[in-house]
């Protein structure tokens, strides 16, 4: 990933600025997003580094691959906030951000003297942003909240386990942390925005669970959605059995047989035009109504031919079908390709990477990755430098272990977050 001299702002936030104090996966996505559109993002970390540096696989430690995803269009700047100076250096980089995000609970920003309070002191027209697990509000505030744990106290496992019959199981995605960052990522802009208009910034609160709930009710909460109740809960087709790809004569296909037009299409394509009068298959609602019987109909249907005839045949007949892939037909995916979605750069420490474009096409303001995933206190000099401190200043931060650089002695123990 060749460095572009100076850096030079690019995408629809340049001109943002924001303190990222968060650490792991849920702050880092939703920063990393905004980093993407052309944010100026700060990333405090302790003189240990952010915990994910240490997940493998890494050609150099400290730079794991998460990582090296997560936290490129980044700066970083090592600070142990529990140091006045520390925590001081940290409130006058506040002055000049818009925003700062937080992952910690609020009363341990404030046992750090870094509450909203202190930082608004410092800077009225912040956004102050905390995505953590539990609202304050609720009688969960303050317990511990990982992804697992979410997706698990969500009903996500226990829908895996309703619709196989099998165990309850988490899906083998970072699925809450990387949803409820996007979540995150859309208040930090929409509250910037309201400051800017308004010359106020706000305290932002938002919370994993309240997140991933607000995700499974939208689909699931089926009958509870009326009171009384007009039935369970739960999206019927989402929970049919056989609501996955179904195995073919060689392997399997992705196949979505939705509306009236594609069911006359399918039951020609099989020899069976007549079902289309079944009164299983009459309809939307006919068919919602036995949808456990219409996927496995499906199921049996499929399983007689092999995968590339019928990718064919459906092709010709207008009905949504897909091969399904493993991850790493991904890097060879013809379609990803031709849009230079997977980026290959060279990293100046870590060697030939391959990573996800920015998302999305901006005519007027396009989005770059402008900066690799940085080592662990790369910046801390020059934003030091930015936040005004003096070259005399900046080596008595380092001398104290107030702060850390590339080029400062290690700090003893585990990483760790904030």
């Amino acid at each position: 990933m060749s460095p572009q001299p100076g850096f030079p702002a690019t995408g629809p936030l340049a001109g943002v600025r924001i303190l990222d104090l968060s650490s792991v996966v849920m702050g880092p996505y939703a920063t990393q997003v905004l980093g993407d559109l052309g944010a100026d993002v700060v990333k405090v970390e302790s003189p240990a580094g952010d915990n994910l540096r240490a997940v493998g696989p890494m050609r150099n430690p400290g730079m794991g691959h998460l990582h090296l995803h997560l936290n490129r269009n980044k700066r970083s700047i090592a600070l142990d906030l529990k140091t006045p100076e520390g925590r001081e250096a940290c409130l006058r980089l506040a002055e000049g951000c818009d925003a700062l995000l937080y992952n910690i609970r609020p009363q341990a920003m404030a046992r750090l003297g870094l509450s909203y309070e202190a930082v608004a002191a410092r800077n009225p027209r912040i956004v102050y942003l905390g995505a953590y697990g539990f609202s304050e509000q609720g009688p969960y505030a303050g317990r511990p909240a990982y992804d697992d744990l979410i997706q698990g106290q969500t009903g996500i496992a226990a829908l895996y386990a309703q619709q196989s019959g099998d165990v309850p199981r988490y899906a083998p995605l970072t699925l809450a942390d990387r949803a409820v960052g996007l979540h995150a990522a859309i208040a930090l802009v929409s509250a910037v925005l309201h400051a800017r208009a308004s010359g106020r910034g706000q305290q932002v609160e938002i919370p994993m669970f309240e997140g991933m709930a607000h995700m499974t009710l939208g689909d699931h909460l089926g009958g509870a959605t009326f009171d009384p109740p007009l039935g369970p809960v739960g999206y019927a087709r989402l929970l049919a059995p056989h609501r996955r790809p179904y195995a073919t004569a060689d392997g399997y296909l992705c196949l979505l047989i939705y509306n009236d037009k594609h069911w006359h299409n399918f039951f020609a394509l099989i020899g069976r035009p007549e079902l289309a009068d079944d009164p299983r298959f009459r309809g939307h609602g006919a068919r919602a109504a036995h949808i456990g019987e219409v996927y496995a109909f499906v199921a049996d249907v499929v399983r007689q031919r092999a995968t590339d005839d019928w990718l064919a045949d459906l092709a010709r007949a207008d009905i949504p079908a897909a091969r399904l892939h493993a991850i790493e037909d991904l890097l060879d995916d013809e379609h990803l390709a031709a849009t230079g979605f997977i980026r290959e750069q060279d990293h100046p420490t870590e060697g030939r990477l391959r990573t996800p474009a920015p998302l999305g096409r901006y005519a007027g303001t396009p989005t770059a990755i402008r900066r690799p995933a940085p080592a662990l206190g790369q910046h801390s000099r020059e934003l030091l430098a930015e936040a005004g401190y003096d070259d005399a200043a900046i080596d008595a931060l380092f001398a104290r272990g107030a702060a850390r650089s590339t080029d400062s002695p290690e700090p003893t123990g585990k990483p760790d977050g904030l």
